[in-house]
């Protein structure tokens, strides 16, 4: 019995401890579970209060940003023209920091080099030209042209992401490619065109040579991108050329210009006109024997002549055929030296007595023709490649140049003429004109009602030129004006003007030519 009450009291110990432990783990549980649940519910509720706040100040920031936008007078933040920040500027004060920026960085020449030939374009002659002030207004009406809140949004994406405008950009690229065509036809190895002239009763063809070219497509595209992008200024480009093979002779072509019928020369009254003779021309051999000739391979070929003469010349009808003289000018020489001197009556006297009737063109290279040794020419200095050198037919510029200011008062409309490398001593600036055969050629036009005549003379140191003709009721007092207009150490730039005057009052000014020389 004993046994049994010990077990019994043991079991009842045991079950106390029980009911201890459990009674002291759950209240424990029980408060654990309790402050979780109220940690996470302040928890959210910080996060909550912290969210409204940033959101609040977001909204306060952005009513602040649109509130300063909207009275905002200047260009808005992150815009640029040209990679020029014009943040925060006024329209006015943009136009003048981004046109100071392309002035700076524009060339006052685009200089250019083949070989040893540099020559260079007045930028002033391509009539460069960015639209700053389109430009600036499009950056200031960013952010201005919607409603307040779209402004606002459209300046806050600008600020973040900026963006650049490029201003609109326009030159003459006529003017452009026509400056590139003449400095090709100045290359020192240019190509050689083939061509004819007449000398005495003979036709002679001379046959043209390889040379370069400019790439005038290649090289108005890179000149355009240059001046567009500000990445000319102190540097000297490289001409891109190309080997370009002379035309072929075409018989037919020549035989066509060629070929003239006689004219008999005859005057009217009333109203007064006075048509003078013209000589006829042909080929004094069939035209298939000219064509054969051209399967020898030859540098000239020299196909006989023979003049058609009409049945009454101008001279049978007196002198009325050229009664005034229209204009004289004269230009002075050294006769110490004589080759020269020979090559300038040889020149004249191939153009003096020449007749030109209304509408027909007078070419200098046709008239004269090729400056050969066979021709009588003398070796004479001339410029090549910026150096003065012997050269054959050396000082028959002087002849085109004294010709060309007769023209020009004469008030003869001018078809083609090139000045210069270097301006030549007989004459000023802009008022001298090169040939060089097979390139450069000078050519004018009758555009008056009557005939003209040329009269040339070489002597005594003076060459002068005399145009006659008739004169008009309404004819014209002409002045030829010509200045420099700057220079660099380099160059040097001028123009020249024919002004029409009817009694003492201008009727009328022509710009004539902008030209650029090379100084020595």
């Amino acid at each position: 019995m004993a046994i049994n009450n010990n077990v019994e009291l043991e079991q009842k110990r045991n079950d106390q401890k029980e009911t201890t432990t459990k009674q002291e783990f759950h209240p424990v549980e029980n408060y654990n579970v309790s402050n979780n649940k109220e940690g996470s519910h302040g928890i959210a509720k910080i996060f909550g209060i912290l969210l409204l706040s940033f959101i609040v100040i977001l909204l306060i920031a952005f009513l602040i940003f649109t509130f300063l936008n909207n009275n905002n007078k200047h260009i808005i933040s992150g815009i640029s023209i040209k990679g020029i920040d014009v943040s925060n500027l006024s329209i006015d004060a943009a136009k003048e920091k981004i046109q100071n920026y392309i002035n700076e960085n524009l060339p006052e020449n685009i200089n250019l080099i083949h070989n040893d030939y540099e020559t260079s374009i007045p930028l002033s002659a391509l009539n460069v030209h960015f639209d700053i002030d389109s430009a600036v207004q499009r950056a200031y009406e960013i952010g201005k042209s919607g409603n307040i809140f779209e402004n606002s949004f459209t300046a806050l994406k600008i600020l973040i992401a900026n963006i650049d405008i490029e201003p609109d950009f326009s030159l003459d690229e006529e003017q452009l490619r026509t400056a590139l065509n003449d400095i090709s036809s100045k290359l020192p190895d240019t190509v050689i065109e083939s061509g004819y002239y007449i000398d005495g009763n003979d036709l002679i063809i001379t046959k043209g040579s390889e040379g370069n070219v400019v790439n005038v497509d290649q090289m108005s595209t890179y000149i355009k991108n240059g001046i567009l992008n500000l990445t000319l200024k102190n540097r000297t480009l490289d001409i891109a050329t190309v080997t370009k093979q002379p035309s072929e002779i075409n018989m037919d072509t020549i035989y066509s210009e060629i070929y003239k019928e006689p004219v008999d020369a005859y005057y009217t009254q009333d109203p007064y006109a006075v048509y003078p003779s013209e000589n006829g021309l042909d080929f004094a051999i069939s035209l298939d024997e000219a064509k054969a000739m051209l399967t020898e391979d030859k540098e000239e070929y020299t196909i006989p002549l023979q003049t058609l003469y009409p049945n009454v010349t101008t001279n049978m009808i007196g002198t009325e055929a050229f009664p005034d003289m229209l204009s004289t000018y004269s230009t002075r020489y050294s006769t110490s030296d004589r080759d020269r001197t020979t090559n300038l009556q040889l020149a004249a006297s191939k153009i003096n007595g020449t007749v030109l009737l209304p509408g027909e063109t007078f070419s200098y290279n046709q008239v004269v023709g090729e400056r050969t040794i066979s021709a009588g020419y003398k070796e004479a200095p001339i410029y090549v490649s910026g150096e003065v050198v012997d050269g054959l037919g050396g000082g028959i510029c002087q002849i085109t140049s004294t010709l060309y200011n007769a023209v020009l008062y004469a008030n003869l409309e001018i078809v083609e003429r090139s000045n210069h490398q270097f301006v030549p001593s007989y004459v000023t600036a802009s008022r001298d004109a090169t040939v060089v055969y097979g390139s450069i050629d000078f050519k004018f036009k009758n555009n008056r009602e009557y005939p003209i005549k040329l009269v040339c003379s070489v002597s005594s140191g003076i060459a002068k030129f005399e145009i006659y003709g008739l004169r008009s009721n309404n004819e014209y007092e002409v002045e030829i004006s010509s200045y420099v207009t700057g220079s660099t150490s380099t160059s040097t730039y001028s123009e020249a003007y024919r002004i029409l005057k009817q009694n003492g009052q201008v009727v009328s000014t022509e710009l004539l030519s902008k030209d650029t020389y090379k100084r020595h």
